[in-house]
């Protein structure tokens, strides 16, 4: 049974400074509950009788059955499924800091005050698909943690590392020599750019784009064309698209780049 105190304490995670008090984040549908299982410490596993006696396997501090009505009032979805589950934030195994994971030789994303959650969720699930372990998100980045990004990463927060770092400081601080790529309007074709394994593509807020702050460290302006490029068409990109395309095209040159 969910006690009004424990139904209280889920509903609260809703909210982020909640969530930065207890260190926890919400997962909710038996594929992403099952998928972080192995990441993140599970604090509470609060599932239907039917799902508890088929998912016993989940370790967790406390597991409460509850009803499917029980489930709907403490759920953050429309449609809540079997499961709902609080965990961690501290995810198994290391973890480097922003400055050692950029001396990665290896390419990851940063995120210029990316708002929309539901954005954030897919750029993360992107980052899984394409092998980028590191995002650097600004301050003003939407929450990554927060319930509909959880939600929308489909479980992939589990293998991609969330940085919050002052943006622009971050990327004065490279290595010298780091190539540093962003997305713009004006800029050289995507397809046109020989890209490289490693570096940072950096993507703009939905609506301003990337900001003079961190554009002034910007080594690489890269266009994504439309086609034909002289047909009217939308004035841009949806930054998750945007990211798709971009990684997509840094992936396929590494597969043909000569050892």
């Amino acid at each position: 049974m969910l006690s009004k105190n424990k139904l209280k304490y889920i509903r609260s995670l809703a909210l982020k400074k909640n969530r930065d008090a207890e260190q926890v984040f919400l997962a909710e549908g038996p594929k992403i509950t099952e998928e972080l299982a192995g990441h993140f410490t599970c604090r509470l596993l609060a599932g239907t009788a039917e799902y508890l006696s088929k998912r016993s396997h989940i370790e967790a501090e406390e597991v409460l059955e509850i009803s499917p009505k029980e489930l709907e009032q403490a759920s953050q979805l429309k449609s809540p499924h079997d499961v709902l589950a609080v965990f961690r934030r501290e995810c198994t195994g290391a973890s480097p800091s922003p400055a050692d994971a950029a001396n990665m030789k290896t390419l990851s994303l940063a995120l210029d005050d990316v708002q929309d959650p539901g954005n954030l969720g897919t750029i993360i699930r992107l980052a899984d698909w394409f092998g980028i372990e590191d995002i650097y998100c600004s301050l003003h980045t939407a929450d990554a943690f927060a319930p509909k990004v959880v939600q929308a990463t489909m479980g992939a927060i589990a293998r991609v590392r969330i940085h919050y770092v002052n943006l622009p400081d971050f990327l004065n601080n490279l290595p010298e020599g780091t190539p540093v790529y962003g997305t713009f309007l004006e800029g050289d074709n995507l397809y046109n750019e020989q890209l490289t394994t490693n570096g940072i593509l950096v993507m703009g807020n939905e609506g301003n784009g990337i900001s003079k702050e961190t554009e002034r460290f910007i080594t690489n302006r890269l266009f994504i064309p439309n086609y034909p490029a002289s047909r009217q068409t939308s004035e841009s990109l949806n930054v998750a698209v945007a990211t798709a395309v971009a990684c997509a095209e840094f992936r396929r040159q590494s597969f043909f780049q000569k050892p």
